[in-house]
């Protein structure tokens, strides 16, 4: 009896120990702050044995969803950044921060559809403080007071800060770039420089036939989004501020930055047309300070895509576009 009791207490004590696991079981570095009351929770990721060293940062700002910064499973780390980030340790330490009222490292069987942390999976809602502050402004300014703190700190050395961001993450990294001086070079990945709305328009349309009009579906939807543009409801989906915010053309926020900027996308993404447009316009105004990488037939995450725009998934090219982000910063000076 006493044996099967001490090989129980011993099962307990090694799920307790999984369940328990802390982003520096991983290597990282977790650092909290407090912007304007809310908890932050932020991962530093740094060269083994370098985590004092004075080196520039990497911000890197997150897609959409809810998701927990670091992920893992019984069998160990899942990817915390969507690229291999090690041959960035060298020159950097990467920052990543939270998402608001979303822990900042989770179990994955904890999670919901699409890695998501959620208050109720079952209706696939997520915590009131996320849905509340899932918008354009809060991010920015909370991503640059995390900045400021982190200006302070011994082993940051602010000769060069580097941002980029992918996705949803773009728009909140050019007007980061566009409100703080002190950020010196620009990734713009995945972005559309004419705002959220007009991607899911292109999708739309291309999926619309004669007895489906999904293009103006969208339209009609957006409508709606603007009449209800300070709305913070959840609506099964982003609040209608959410999408509201996060349409805001960036277009000009880009062009005006003086910095080195670097913008990558695939071709089949439903945001290439509006980068190209873009491009030409950049082109045309003859702005040296921008560098574009477009990756053909790849579509939003860089998979290749049939001629029905499915994806595959077995061929992953995320190290490639991180390699010619590194490669682009060694080579740009500011």
């Amino acid at each position: 009896m006493k044996n099967l009791i001490l090989i129980a207490m011993l099962l307990i004590s090694k799920v307790y120990a999984y369940s328990q696991k802390i982003p520096e079981d991983y290597g990282y570095r977790h650092l909290q702050f407090k912007f304007q009351n809310d908890p932050v929770d932020v991962i530093v990721i740094s060269k083994k044995g370098e985590e004092r060293i004075p080196k520039p940062l990497f911000f890197f700002c997150q897609g959409s969803l809810p998701q927990p910064v670091v992920k893992y499973d019984e069998k160990g780390l899942y990817g915390t950044l969507p690229f291999d980030e090690n041959p960035f340790l060298n020159d950097f330490h990467i920052v990543i921060v939270g998402k608001p009222f979303v822990p900042i490292i989770s179990d994955v069987n904890k999670l919901g559809k699409d890695f998501m942390y959620l208050k109720d999976i079952e209706n696939e809602i997520p915590p009131k403080g996320y849905i509340e502050r899932n918008y354009l402004d809060y991010y920015v300014f909370r991503n640059n007071f995390i900045l400021r703190q982190l200006a302070k700190e011994r082993w940051v050395r602010n000769r060069k800060l580097v941002v980029a961001g992918h996705s949803e993450g773009s728009s909140i990294a050019v007007k980061m770039a566009a409100t703080n001086k002190k950020i010196t070079h620009l990734i713009y990945s995945g972005g559309n420089p004419y705002g959220r709305i007009m991607s899911i328009l292109a999708q739309s349309r291309f999926t619309e036939n004669d007895s489906v009009h999904d293009g103006s579906n969208t339209i009609d939807y957006w409508k709606t989004v603007v009449d209800n543009s300070k709305s913070i409801s959840f609506n099964g989906g982003d609040s209608f501020k959410t999408t509201f915010d996060f349409s805001q053309p960036q277009n000009e926020n880009l062009s005006h930055l003086k910095i080195p900027v670097l913008v990558t996308y695939g071709t089949k993404d439903w945001s290439s047309p509006y980068n190209d447009l873009f491009r030409i316009e950049a082109i045309r105004e003859k702005k040296s300070n921008f560098t574009f990488i477009d990756y053909p037939n790849l579509d939003h995450n860089f998979f290749p895509v049939n001629e029905e725009r499915k994806p595959n998934y077995e061929i992953y090219n995320w190290d490639k576009v991180a390699k010619d982000w590194l490669i682009w910063l060694e080579d740009s000076v500011q």
